[in-house]
């Protein structure tokens, strides 16, 4: 038996936690800095951005550990999947539950800077992340449970910097609830084929031949609902433009995903990140310059 060098280990941590694959974070991230930005009315401070980034991309790192540690014995049989360090036998499972309770305490002692409510807040979003690979079991729609585990960052952001978390951060709970919806469902439409043959449940299957205007209308929906934000907190013209942008994004992944070929699928997926920060974007040049037209007339 082949003893692992530090090296080889340390790979296998990195490959464990998706390193080389920064969409999952960058997915969780924009969102996150949309609601740190909306809530500061602008730039939220560099401790604040510094926890919130760390804190992102450890926790989306956890929940890489803890989902492939509950989807071991699935993972073998999905061809995409087959050679995850744990399913490969590489890592064992205790080992990686180790790993990735230790990146969660680090996220945990990064939010022990912020304030009661936000550490309170903390808790729901760790048990959603643990729950969520489970329920790809039992419920038909496992994707709007990892869109709850998406979308803690938001209230925990508002919680944050106001310390309260005001009726405008639903609104953007439930469009980013549906973006999840819609970018994990052309996740699943990659490995539908798969997911059938060993019972996993996923939004793909259970939408069936439904699943294109499915997606289609999860980006409407929530891009319906940050239109509704922007009204609520005063956004101007920048932040209804990148709206725009993002609609024009959603349409180009529903011409990716007509023909459900997997490599379109999951072309679509991956580019769902450039949807979130155009939002942002929007959201900073919105606060950076709020009324553009006025000042130009001035």
């Amino acid at each position: 038996m082949n003893t692992l060098t530090l090296r080889d280990r340390w790979s296998l941590y990195l490959d464990l936690v998706r390193w080389n694959r920064p969409q999952g974070w960058l997915l969780l991230l924009w969102p996150t800095y949309v609601a740190l930005w909306l809530a500061a009315g602008g730039f939220p401070g560099w401790h604040l951005l510094l926890v919130f980034t760390l804190g992102t991309i450890l926790m989306r790192s956890a929940g890489c550990a803890v989902n492939d540690v509950a989807d071991k014995d699935f993972d073998l049989h999905v061809q995409r999947t087959a050679q995850r360090p744990i399913t490969s036998g590489r890592i064992s499972v205790k080992e990686a539950l180790g790993v990735g309770a230790v990146l969660a305490l680090l996220a945990f002692a990064l939010v022990l800077t912020t304030n009661a409510l936000t550490i309170a807040l903390s808790f729901g979003a760790l048990a959603v992340t643990i729950i969520y690979p489970y329920t790809k079991r039992f419920f038909s729609m496992p994707q709007a449970v990892l869109g709850v585990a998406f979308s803690f960052g938001i209230p925990m952001a508002y919680a944050a910097i106001q310390q309260q978390v005001p009726a405008v951060v639903w609104w953007l709970v439930v469009g980013n609830l549906a973006w999840v919806l819609a970018y994990d469902t052309e996740y699943a439409m990659v490995d539908r084929n798969d997911d059938l043959k060993i019972g996993i449940r996923t939004s793909a299957i259970t939408l069936g031949r439904f699943d294109v205007i499915g997606v289609m209308g999860f980006y409407a929906l929530c891009l319906a609902c940050w239109y509704h934000v922007g009204q609520l907190s005063g956004r101007g013209v920048f932040y209804e433009l990148s709206l725009a942008v993002a609609a024009g994004h959603a349409l180009w992944h529903g011409w990716l995903i007509k023909s459900r070929v997997r490599e379109d699928c999951f072309k679509a997926f991956r580019l769902n990140h450039w949807l979130g920060l155009t939002v942002w974007l929007g959201v900073v040049a919105d606060t950076v310059w709020p009324h553009p037209f006025t000042a130009v007339a001035l």
